[in-house]
């Protein structure tokens, strides 16, 4: 019974603990946690509408506004009109982000590496198994 009571806690405990690690890792390249969260969408996903990356990355448009600012002003994106709504931007990253992601992504597995130590692959197949679980659930109440 004691995972019912403290699952709440484990996990943003957790969550935090590695967004610490994470900040104090990438810290040496100049990029904040939300900018990287910037970049590595659009590395997925390059030229979403401003409005749809804010939604992806769960923040107010406002605030990704801010952070695209930053990111445009370091040359690592670029805002382009949407050509279906003039209105909309769609933002891109640039030629210089390239190796940012790059780094930010070695400093990622490294990081996953050194959090994953000890957890075998049958270990975290469960955690993640169980964890998808645990948002399906919550994923079908919200639509009921």
């Amino acid at each position: 019974m004691r995972f019912m009571q403290t699952l709440g806690f484990d996990l943003a405990e957790t969550a935090r603990l590695m967004r610490r690690d994470f900040d104090r890792r990438a810290v040496a390249l100049g990029a904040t946690r939300a900018q990287w969260r910037v970049l590595a969408r659009l590395w997925r996903q390059d030229g979403l509408r401003q409005v749809d990356l804010a939604d992806a990355l769960d923040v107010e448009p406002i605030t990704l506004c801010r952070m695209v600012d930053r990111l445009e002003e370091a040359g690592l994106v670029e805002r382009r009109r949407d050509e279906e709504d003039r209105r909309a931007w769609r933002i891109h990253l640039t030629a210089k982000a390239e190796p940012v992601v790059r780094e930010l992504q070695a400093i990622g597995a490294a990081f996953h590496a050194d959090a994953l130590d000890g957890i075998s692959p049958a270990e975290q197949d469960a955690v993640a198994n169980v964890l998808a679980r645990i948002r399906a659930n919550l994923k079908e109440r919200k639509a009921a």
